[in-house]
């Protein structure tokens, strides 16, 4: 069992964090695209598609039914459900000290930018899902939806435009769909791909990042910034509200493939727990999944697509990453030493922390190329890439 997994906020199945308005589709500005005024959403093409409408469902918190089909949703519940969760633009940062209900264990999605470290809660993006921003010239989207614990941070940027993103209010197989605000389409969190509209087809970059405990995140990056409000708000998120405890209940419901909105049963895979909390590393076009719950304390030495890459993970949360193992024309293998409670080099003895740097040792000072990767239930990964790799222990 993972301690820190959250049973999600509910009404029926997601709590709001505002009441949606009544707007028409041209009254909703769409935010920037990286150049010019504010654009419109545009109203979404239904006729691109690369799901069945069907499958993709509006929450509509505690309505009468609790949730419509997109081939059946008319216009206007499109419009009015979008952003009743609501996604966070302008984000504000502040330091280690500015949210006082943050515990040590408590789990935040970390990214690294250029020049600095930045964290965001989990139990704020429990409420919010999404967060645009710009972070040393890079256009990041983090995404983060509390039906499959996924934590994912992409590149805003498709082709030459830069997207921001809201919050459709629907699910596709029990995951956050989000929208972007040039186009209209719909698009997967997990997988990143855009399902619905005119980029249908289309997938976001991902990014490096991890889901680490605050406690540890702070020890790498003792000057790190951590999300604390927005722009109209900027204490927004000190608030207790976001502070509440956890859960463990929720893991062992979707082991049980007790969903909270359907999930079509063909398309799950058995070859692990659904519930079962994964790390998938991408790259070219493979994709491996690496189960923490079956790792434990421990590295992964390993190859995706011929590369060789290193896992580290703590099952209690403190570490939790993936790296290439090539380091300045040298292959590296390493372990993790009980007894010391570190991470080793077995060509150097060199150690090296969560983050894949080398803090003592012949490498002292060298750092690892941290890679791309997601963190989601196993279900909603072999949901978005049936051909995964699973590595097993």
């Amino acid at each position: 069992p993972v301690p820190t997994l959250e049973e999600p906020a509910t009404s029926a199945v997601r709590q709001s964090t505002g009441q949606p308005e009544t707007v028409t589709p041209t009254d909703v500005p769409a935010g920037s695209t990286g150049s010019g005024p504010p654009r419109l959403v545009p109203i979404l093409d239904r006729t691109l598609h690369t799901v069945p409408l069907m499958d993709i469902l509006f929450d509509t918190f505690g309505g009468e039914p609790w949730f419509v089909p997109l081939d059946l949703a008319a216009e206007d519940i499109l419009v009015n459900l979008r952003d009743v969760i609501r996604p966070i633009d302008g984000p504000i940062y502040g330091p280690d000290n500015a949210l006082p209900w943050l515990e040590d264990d408590n789990l935040v999605i970390g990214y690294r930018s250029e020049n600095g470290a930045y964290a965001y809660p989990v139990n704020i993006l429990d409420l919010h899902e999404i967060v645009n921003d710009n972070l040393d010239g890079v256009p990041v989207l983090i995404t983060y939806c509390p039906l499959c614990f996924s934590g994912v941070v992409f590149s805003r940027e498709v082709g030459d435009d830069i997207l921001t993103f809201g919050n459709t209010s629907a699910l596709y197989m029990s995951d956050l769909v989000m929208y972007d605000k040039l186009t209209g389409s719909f698009w997967f969190q997990v997988g990143g791909e855009a399902l619905v509209g005119p980029l249908s087809g289309s997938r976001l970059k991902l990014l490096a990042s991890t889901t680490i405990t605050w406690g540890q995140w702070k020890k790498l990056f003792p000057e790190s910034d951590v999300l604390t409000g927005m722009n109209e708000d900027p204490e927004m998120f000190a608030h207790s509200v976001y502070g509440r405890g956890v859960s463990t209940g929720f893991q062992e419901r979707i082991n049980n493939a007790d969903f909270v909105f359907p999930v079509d049963p063909r398309k799950l895979d058995d070859r692990l727990q659904y519930g079962e909390l994964v790390l998938t590393v991408e790259i070219d076009d493979a994709v491996t999944a690496f189960p923490l719950g079956l790792i434990g304390d421990g590295v992964v030495n390993h190859q995706v697509a011929e590369a060789p890459v290193a896992i580290f993970a703590r099952s209690d949360g403190s570490a939790e990453a993936a790296f290439s193992r090539n380091l300045n024309g040298r292959l590296l293998t390493f372990e993790f030493q009980e007894d010391g409670q570190r991470f080793v080099d077995q060509e150097t003895g060199s150690v090296w922390d969560a983050l894949g740097r080398a803090v003592s040792g012949p490498l002292a000072g060298e750092e690892l190329e941290q890679l791309n990767t997601r963190r989601s239930f196993w279900f909603s990964v072999a949901i978005a890439f049936p051909d995964v790799d699973v590595f097993f222990p």
